[in-house]
């Protein structure tokens, strides 16, 4: 890892760049697969995941037997933690319900809101040299507890034409029955336009790398959403003397092991705390089977020695991490300072592999910078917030007229008169029932 110290603040933009390619350098790869998805469908999808997961296809979807097999190919011992993460996120995702919200904003005004389900929804799961089996149940658990019609699970095969069991097994723990074999661009482009197979979707849920995360970004240019853009895994860790340099080391590797193109950084205020995870990566790294992987993120990642938690705050809120560790003596400091996080974790205890698997927080999160604007995947993801209004003639009568002057002011003659017509009706009504009243007496 690269070490930096004190470094000026005119040069931290280029210090806390990401590893990831423009998205110029992938765009055309991907307009190219989307383009030709779009004109032959399941034939496209079948070419491509003949070329890039090497397998050739006759049949994209996923069989009951094949669900059946990979419950039998799982110990119980997994099986039992991938049950006892769901309950904990089940649990975590459940306590988000809102009730709806109903206020009087003025009298004879009566507005309210309420939230429904997004019917049709895409989730995509990467497989690949780490099948993120865990993802199916931060994306589906969700989906379920919000009350998605239609749930359509996207994962690449292997050689074999298979997916990983686990996978399978969390999907089918949690409902899902639309399992499609379909990975990368193409398997986006798939739930963007709908396929002899892969239905349209509205939204398209997933983490994935730098081809996934461009291809979700091309997908809401054909009128479809996405969580977020969530690309390469990152971490930042703020750490000081009452660090365990051990633990620190063992966070950092656990997110230089996603990818070649991950990213982690560890900012700290002890020369001392640096050198000594400095050691501890190099004796962890040397144990760990994907290290290949590793050392190639570890490359890509920084050291960074500040004088004080105060200029080490402002540099983690530049950089907006995915994932945000803090193992210092002043916690509070940094949990009320915080303001671009994907997911906290506090304290020398809660390792960021917590929040991945059993926790019980959704490890869904922006990357590259996005969570200055992005929140990670949450039981509202799935939901649309629907206002509500219903006025009276009392209503109408009290803020017509506040209605015609500001609509009146923007050159909006039918909305005036929208609301002209009902007050002279009122009015006329009124009229109506004095003139009758003054008749009968």
């Amino acid at each position: 890892m690269k070490k930096i110290l004190n470094p000026p603040k005119s040069e931290w933009l280029s210090i806390l760049k990401r590893p990831t390619q423009t998205i110029e350098a992938v765009e055309n790869t991907v307009t190219s697969i989307f383009d030709d998805v779009k004109r032959n469908g399941d034939d496209g999808i079948k070419r491509y995941t003949a070329i890039f997961d090497g397998v050739s296809l006759d049949d994209l979807g996923v069989s009951a037997k094949e669900i059946f097999e990979a419950e039998k190919a799982l110990s119980d011992e997994l099986k039992e933690a991938i049950q006892q993460a769901k309950l904990a996120i089940e649990k975590f995702h459940l306590a988000q319900k809102t009730a709806k919200v109903f206020v009087e904003t003025a009298e004879g005004v009566e507005c309210w809101q309420e939230k429904r389900p997004i019917q049709k929804v895409g989730l995509y799961i990467p497989g690949g040299t780490a099948p993120l089996f865990s993802s199916v149940l931060m994306l589906a658990i969700p989906a379920q507890i919000a009350g998605c019609k239609e749930v359509v699970l996207c994962s690449p095969p292997n050689k074999k034409g298979e997916i990983n069991p686990a996978i399978l097994y969390a999907a089918q723990l949690c409902g899902i029955t639309k399992i499609l074999k379909v990975g990368g661009i193409q398997a986006i482009a798939g739930l963007t336009f709908g396929t002899e197979t892969i239905p349209k979707v509205y939204k398209i849920f997933g983490p994935g790398n730098q081809y996934v995360t461009v291809a979700k970004q091309l997908a809401t240019k054909y009128g479809v959403a996405i969580d977020m853009p969530a690309g390469p895994s990152e971490l930042l860790i703020v750490a000081d003397d009452s660090a365990n340099a051990s633990f620190v080391a063992s966070d950092l590797l656990s997110q230089a092991e996603h990818g070649t193109d991950s990213q982690v950084i560890l900012v700290s205020t002890s020369m001392e705390m640096l050198k000594e995870v400095e050691k501890e990566i190099e004796i962890q790294l040397s144990l760990l089977s994907r290290k290949k992987i590793a050392v190639k993120s570890i490359e890509n990642s920084k050291l960074i020695f500040v004088e004080d938690k105060e200029i080490a705050m402002e540099i983690i809120n530049e950089y907006g991490p995915e994932h945000f560790i803090i193992c210092t003596n002043d916690n509070d400091f940094y949990i009320e300072n915080i303001e671009n996080a994907g997911s906290v974790f506090i304290g020398n205890y809660t390792p960021e592999s917590a929040g991945d698997y059993a926790s019980g927080t959704n490890h869904t999160l922006p990357t590259n910078g996005y969570s200055r604007a992005y929140s990670g995947v949450n039981l509202d993801s799935f939901l649309k917030s629907m206002t509500f209004q219903k006025i009276s003639e009392k209503g109408i009568q009290h803020i017509g007229k506040t209605i015609e002057l500001m609509a009146e002011a923007e050159g909006l003659d039918a909305h005036k008169n929208a609301v002209t017509l009902r007050l002279k009706a009122i009015e006329n009504e009124t009229s109506i029932t004095n003139f009758d009243t003054k008749g009968n007496d």
